[in-house]
């Protein structure tokens, strides 16, 4: 019986200490997916710990809008009080989880608002003005204020005029009663909702949110997306696998991993893209198109599948195909120049028994006539003399059974060119 008792008593004990546990988290810089995992996993934390409340510190211009909505809602549902103090600024996305909170504190001279959408498009402004009413209307907050927030034909006599984006310095924010009230610290924050004596245990970034962060950045995101693309398409026009395709795939790898630890992407999203790459690889062998076509399609489909919305996916899928585009042309014109793309080729062995003979033992190939065995985009084998050798175009593509004839020599290959043959084409009868 005492035994019993005494356990009654440490149970007790412990539920009123964990009550009064209180969880930080800190919002800063862009908001992006990684950071929606982030708040994720504080956010459950400090639910299954029994924490009296939910400190989140904002200071941040904006981001994405399905990150920030992502956010929202895992506060609107928190059964955990969550109190909002912004720091320095909640701009755009900010301003959504800071209005979604049950508190919000400002500090002196920080502010909250300019929640344009861009583009802003009539039905992206509706739909996130809608957005930012119902969260406001859920924590008995001004709707008019949060919608004028984002629409800038939202006219508040005394407040904000037609043709502006409402953004409240934290004075104004009190005195409309949008935030709850001014603090110069997250302790007098603490203190305002009782809670002045409470630790805050923090939650700190591990480094695989931290990466999820950074790779998840809509801009970082482009980026890998246009170098994996610019790889995968120099692979496809040289022999062999080289550092190009290496890089390319470490792009890839990136972006995929992030929105993985993001939870952006599943397994399925990851075969689907290894898919890709094994028909473009049977493309390579098989020359045809539809290897490599079904092999694209699949590559895209896993890209648009890992987003959380088809505007999200279609507008980086744009920037990394334009800019993969005018790189290529770039590089392959520097390339036909400068006679560099045969050193971008990472060559595997190749000996005699395979028919293969170095072209420092053969100096006069020079003008000698042969046949493409592979096709070469621009790099390839050619056969001459019965022997195989390596070889590269001056730039065009070349299928595989083609008549060539050798003209020069970069490196270790043999620069060689198409034989056209004659036609009777304007002669006489």
């Amino acid at each position: 019986m005492i035994a019993v008792i005494t356990l009654l008593v440490l149970l007790s004990t412990n539920a009123a200490l964990a009550g009064q546990l209180v969880y930080g988290l800190r919002l800063e810089g862009t908001i992006e997916p990684g950071l929606a995992a982030f708040v994720n996993r504080g956010m459950t934390e400090a639910r299954q710990n029994q924490a009296a409340a939910i400190l989140i510190e904002l200071n941040t211009f904006g981001g994405r809008v399905d990150a920030a909505t992502e956010i929202r809602d895992l506060i609107m549902a928190s059964p955990v009080p969550v109190i909002a103090y912004v720091t320095e600024r909640a701009w755009s996305a900010g301003a959504l989880i800071a209005t979604a909170s049950h508190h919000l504190y400002m500090a002196p001279g920080s502010s909250i608002g300019a929640a344009e959408p861009r583009p802003a498009e009539e039905k992206t402004v509706a739909a996130l003005r809608s957005e930012f009413v119902a969260t406001a209307q859920g924590r008995d907050r001004d709707p008019q204020m949060a919608a004028a927030m984002v629409d800038k034909d939202v006219v508040i006599p005394g407040v904000v005029e037609a043709g502006k984006i409402l953004s409240l310095p934290a004075k104004d924010a009190v005195e409309f009663g949008y935030a709850d009230g001014l603090a110069t610290s997250r302790r007098e924050v603490l203190a305002a909702v009782d809670l002045a004596e409470t630790d805050i245990t923090w939650v700190e970034l591990t480094w695989a949110e931290r990466l999820a962060r950074f790779v998840t950045e809509p801009t970082v995101s482009s980026l890998l997306l246009t170098i994996g693309f610019l790889g995968i398409l120099l692979e496809l026009f040289t022999a062999g696998f080289g550092l190009t395709g290496i890089i390319g795939l470490i792009s890839l790898g990136l972006f995929f991993g992030g929105r993985i630890i993001a939870g952006l992407a599943g397994a399925e999203v990851i075969v689907l893209f290894v898919s890709g790459l094994v028909l473009l690889a049977i493309e390579l062998g098989v020359p045809g198109g539809v290897f490599g076509v079904a092999g694209i399609l699949a590559i895209i489909t896993s890209i648009i599948l890992s987003y959380s919305s088809a505007r999200a996916a279609a507008y980086s899928l744009t920037v990394a195909v334009v800019l993969t585009i005018i790189l290529f042309w770039w590089l392959s014109r520097y390339f036909k120049k400068s006679n560099t793309w045969g050193k971008l080729i990472l060559k595997a062995e190749q000996t005699k028994t395979q028919g293969y003979v170095g072209t420092k033992a053969n100096p006069d190939l020079v003008g000698k006539q042969g046949i493409t065995l592979t096709a070469c985009r621009p790099g390839g084998t050619v056969l001459i003399d019965d022997v195989r050798y390596d070889a590269i175009t001056q730039g065009e593509y070349l299928g595989a059974d083609v008549p060539v004839e050798v003209i020069g020599r970069s490196g270790a290959q043999v620069v060689i060119r198409q034989i056209h043959q004659p036609t009777d084409e304007g002669k006489g009868v």
